[in-house]
């Protein structure tokens, strides 16, 4: 399913050894998806946070739990270690494509051609992060995480053009958490 190469294996056995995490697995994951391609997120887990339905990757040295949902998008990937004039890490090279249904690919397509060139003005973009059932899953990011607006760019600008743009599309709905993170726009409620 997975392989590293042997200087993705040494950096990871090296960064576990020296931050004395020995012993734990790498939780590898799909986290969402952006032009150009997937958004990766590897974590250092306890063997006791493995879920019944992770696949479990024998890296050599180390176990990967990949979880049920990203397992089919990270079938025969390849992961290195690079380092370069700005320094290192690590290459995931996935031949999979990024959506496999012909809906979640169209909506990618308006995402990343208008909806976050058009927020991108503002520092901010949209994660496309599901279809399911004819609802869109998303998180928003940089400028629109926190911002008081978020709501109004939700639907107004982002569920309007995606229901414009492809029929049968129903919701859209922000899984953002806006409380979390540091952001110049976010201002909690006065007490």
């Amino acid at each position: 399913m997975i392989t590293f190469t042997e200087a993705a294996r040494n950096k990871i056995l090296s960064l576990m050894k020296s931050d004395q995490r020995e012993g734990l697995a790498l939780r590898f994951a799909i986290q969402g998806r952006r032009a150009g391609g997937f958004l990766y997120r590897l974590a250092f887990v306890e063997a006791a946070d493995r879920k019944p339905s992770d696949t479990v990757v024998d890296a050599g040295g180390f176990e990967v739990f990949v979880d049920d949902r990203s397992a089919p998008s990270l079938d025969r990937v390849s992961v290195d270690h690079v380092e370069d004039a700005r320094g290192g890490g690590f290459k995931i090279d996935n031949p999979n494509p990024l959506w496999s249904d012909p809906k979640a690919l169209a909506v990618q397509d308006v995402i990343d051609n208008e909806i976050n060139p058009a927020l991108g003005g503002h520092g901010g973009w949209v994660t496309l992060l599901e279809v399911k059932d004819d609802v869109v899953y998303v998180q928003l990011g940089g400028g629109c995480q926190g911002c008081g607006m978020a709501d109004a760019t939700l639907k107004h600008g982002v569920e309007a053009r995606l229901r414009e743009a492809i029929p049968g599309i129903r919701e859209v709905i922000d899984t953002t958490d806006h409380a979390d993170g540091t952001n110049p726009y976010y201002q909690p409620a006065r007490g």
